[in-house]
């Protein structure tokens, strides 16, 4: 019995002595890896990045670049200071004395969501003022971030900064006082970007292009909001005038095509409905607005899609080929990190299918349109969409005419303005953002690539 207390008081010392050791480390565990190693790992793209001034030396205030575990940084009017008065966590910390600085010279290549920085007066010196800086291309010009800090203590505080920069990214502080006052500066922190994850938003965020109600009264404009896609509906054409959805990798999954097209029994009880086989042998194909494919992560999204609400008789050339791949494409540009508003539309009256040209089908008169429109608003994934769009937002914008030759040229061919289309339309779009970003945005022909 005694043996095996002594066995199990060893393995208990063991134990603790281990628990303590992991503590007395955590703090430190990430401070002299090598940038390189960082980068490898992933340690970039899930945590932070900290440098404490423990590993290198530069003892004159003269410029100089000096290497330090995250990589090379460039100390102007600065130096490493080891001296008692020297306001440190370790051994040493930076010193910056005039209108010095503090550089670095390497890029974070996952981008910061934050940067925490420790800083004291030196010695018995006067209070110094300084601010934090960034750059987003490997230093040619700096930015400043938040506001100027003063420095009125002589224990190390910290001061945090929200940077919520992607992409590479460097920082500088940079004494602003000037004078003799010298500061301290330790602990530099980087919380590295941690992009926003995609979510179902607004499908109407951008406005109400027509100013489509719900009132029955007004049947030829009448507005109808589903969980998939918003849009306003003609009674008398029996097809919609726009259908407007966002798309980002939230609304993507795995769910196969229902291809259950069917009435819309949320149009009002007394209006004409267009059936699933109202477009049989008409030579027009039954052409999605809200595409099957941006709708397909659930059954009961995918199958909203099959809606004859959401569908116009569009030329197969059109629907299966052009058509097909400017879809396609939105849902490249999706899958590179960005998310899509899209409005399209049907405009005129007269197209010509694979049984020739009409300009309605069905013994309920389906008007048949003469081109088919859309537009897209691309965004890199974030949050408050209408509010990141500016005068450098891409916007794509087509006009596609609604018979059997639109297939001889890529989607590409038939770009044009948002403006052109709301000439044609008599529709405002976008209208949801400021008029002064609008009449840049609408009056510019997307010239980005096609595939």
């Amino acid at each position: 019995m005694k043996s095996k207390r002594v066995i199990s008081k060893v393995l208990l010392s063991l134990l603790l002595m281990g628990t303590a050791l992991f503590f007395s480390c955590e703090k430190d565990e990430y401070f002299d890896t090598p940038m390189d190693v960082l980068e490898q790992d992933g340690f970039q793209k899930s945590s932070s990045v900290v440098e404490n001034f423990e590993n290198g030396t530069k003892t004159s205030y003269t410029a100089g670049s000096v290497s330090l575990p995250t990589g090379s940084w460039y100390l102007n009017d600065a130096l490493l200071g080891t001296l008692s008065t020297d306001r440190k966590f370790g051994s040493k910390s930076v010193r910056i004395r005039n209108t010095g600085k503090l550089t670095m010279q390497f890029n974070i290549t996952s981008g910061a969501s934050t940067v925490e920085v420790y800083h004291a007066k030196f010695g018995s010196d006067g209070n110094s003022t300084w601010a934090l800086y960034k750059s987003t291309n490997n230093g040619s010009t700096w930015t400043k971030v938040g506001s100027t800090i003063t420095t009125s203590s002589t224990s190390l505080s910290k001061a945090a900064f929200t940077v919520n920069q992607s992409g590479n990214v460097r920082f500088e502080i940079r004494k602003l006082s000037g004078g003799s006052y010298r500061i301290n500066i330790d602990d530099f922190k980087i919380n590295l970007f941690a992009p926003p994850s995609p979510t179902r938003d607004n499908n109407m965020a951008l406005g109400n292009p027509s100013g489509a109600t719900t009132s029955t009264s007004n049947s030829n404009n009448y507005l109808m909001v589903k969980a998939q896609y918003a849009l306003s509906y003609s009674n008398s054409k029996k097809t919609s005038n726009w259908v407007s959805w966002h798309l980002s990798e939230a609304w993507l999954g795995n769910t196969p095509r229902q291809n259950n097209f069917r009435a819309d029994y949320a149009l009002p009880s007394s209006w004409i409905k267009v059936g699933g086989s109202d477009y049989s042998g008409s030579g027009f194909d039954r052409g999605h607005m809200c595409p099957s494919a941006d709708r397909n992560g659930s059954v009961a999204d995918n199958s909203a899609t099959f809606l004859m609400t959401n569908m116009i008789p569009q030329s197969p050339k059109n629907n299966q080929i052009t058509w097909a791949a400017l879809e396609n494409y939105c849902r490249d540009l999706v899958s590179q990190g960005n998310e899509l508003y899209i409005i399209s539309g049907p405009w005129g009256q007269g197209g010509t299918g694979s049984n020739g040209y009409y300009t309605s089908i069905s013994s309920k008169n389906i008007t048949v349109p003469s081109y088919t429109w859309k537009i897209v608003v691309v965004l890199p994934v974030g949050t408050n969409d209408v509010a990141r769009i500016n005068t450098s937002t891409r916007v794509i914008a087509v006009w596609m005419p609604n018979n059997q030759t639109v297939n001889s040229q890529s989607w590409g061919y038939y770009r044009t303005t948002v403006d052109y289309i709301e000439s044609k339309t008599g529709y405002n779009f976008i209208s949801n953002v400021s008029s002064s970003i609008q009449s840049v945005i609408e009056s510019r022909v997307d010239s980005g690539p096609t595939s």
